[in-house]
């Protein structure tokens, strides 16, 4: 086994690790032995010198990103070995082998002992995004994995990268001019491919992985889009952030009398027509707008029956959280005073930096400034596809209310 650069913490800063949290922070840290780049496998022992972790290293807040709590050569079958859990746990959850559902996200990060990795399924396209140096480093690997793991039914892999790793590294130079070709570009690892239709709980679907946001589909509001259908029947439902339409999609589907989806996004409003026609849904039943939500929800004096506000992440870091959490406010009492009396909301935050009860909180002081009568009556989540370890409460960065407004 090859012996990787040692990390030594300081006396009584082991606690987290052997409580199994990924992350190690720079400030516990005593010593390290050689000339640690970013990226490379690290191993961290206690100050009397016991092993405790492997990861890669990293130059931030966060040093050490673990991957393993036992010691490993990390190579070509350890990573395989990772993959193949991953999938195994997506096909106990009934995602995999099956026409009804097509796509789903195969690797979760920490969620899936592979911290600054994700993975998306696109029926036979696996898009591979990297957050962190380590995980930049074996791409290739990983998409010789993935050959192992999916065999013919694998059609490509593609590294949609560039904008998460530039990202990443911040003002961090160390790699900046080797890697920068890279950084610049997203690009195939294998195979080829366009824009993919997915299936989505028998719903069709076209991904856009290339140009799209993220990865090109919102796979971790699968079950939450299941509940739009239902409560969506015979309501006039106001989709906004819409982006390629898929709540738009679901509502339809579950009879509601008619749905207008909004996002500033020209290309998205787009892709939700495309994604009504690829249903075969009734074009009059919808309508669409390309518009600043904010704006409109201020703006209008229309009134629906149910509002659905999936916005971008207001805050990625934590020192930003008090400006989010206006947001979060000033958004949702615009979208309750757009509600009809018993109206619902469908209302998400996807920033990891709040926390299901300061997102609460918010809701509540929203609902105070307009002065209607507000109640909870389900919490919403990430789906199966999205794994939270235990350990690591961070990784639950999906949370979403549905609320009934008198």
């Amino acid at each position: 086994m090859d012996r990787f650069h040692p990390i030594i913490l300081k006396p009584g800063k082991d606690a987290a690790v052997l409580r199994r949290h990924p992350w190690i922070f720079s400030g516990a840290i005593d010593s390290r032995e050689g000339n640690i780049k970013e990226g490379e496998i690290v191993e961290v022992f206690s100050s009397d010198r016991k092993y405790l972790a492997t990861g890669h290293f990293l130059n931030g807040s966060i040093a050490v990103k673990i991957f393993s709590f036992t010691q490993t050569a990390a190579g070509f079958d350890f990573w395989l070995g990772r993959l193949k859990q991953a999938f195994e746990l997506r096909r106990k959850a009934g995602l995999t082998d099956n026409d009804y559902t097509s796509a789903y996200r195969l690797v979760f990060s920490e969620g899936d002992e592979l911290p600054g990795l994700i993975i998306d399924w696109y029926n036979g396209v696996a898009v591979i995004q990297t957050h962190s140096m380590g995980m930049h480093n074996i791409k290739s690997l990983l998409a010789d994995a993935l050959k192992e793991v999916y065999g013919e039914k694998l059609l490509a892999v593609y590294d949609k990268s560039a904008e998460t790793m530039a990202r990443s590294q911040g003002n961090r130079n160390e790699h900046r001019n080797e890697i920068r070709n890279e950084l610049n570009h997203d690009h195939f690892l294998f195979g080829s491919s366009g824009a993919v239709e997915i299936a989505e709980i028998g719903h069709k679907f076209n991904v856009d992985f290339i140009n799209g946001q993220k990865t090109g589909f919102f796979l971790d509001q699968r079950s939450n889009r299941m509940f739009a259908q239902f409560y969506g029947k015979g309501r006039t439902v106001l989709n906004t952030f819409c982006y390629s339409g898929a709540f738009s999609v679901y509502c339809l589907k579950g009879s509601a009398t008619h749905v207008h989806s909004i996002d500033s996004s020209r290309p998205a409003i787009g892709w939700t027509k495309e994604n009504l026609a690829l249903n075969g849904l009734n074009e009059k039943l919808h309508s669409e707008e390309v518009a600043d939500v904010k704006v409109f929800l201020r703006e209008t004096t229309g009134k629906y029956s149910m509002i659905i506000l999936d916005p971008p992440a207001f805050a990625k870091t934590h020192n930003v959280t008090n400006n989010a959490l206006h947001a979060y406010i000033h958004l949702n009492a615009s979208a309750i005073r757009r509600l009809e009396p018993g109206g619902l909301l469908f209302t998400f935050s996807c920033s990891q930096a709040i926390n299901r009860e300061m997102f609460r909180s918010a809701l509540q002081s929203a609902a105070i400034e307009t002065g209607r009568n507000v109640r909870i009556l389900h919490h919403l989540s990430q789906g199966p596809d999205h794994p939270v370890s235990i350990y690591h409460p961070e990784g639950e960065y999906l949370k979403g209310l549905i609320l009934e407004v008198e």
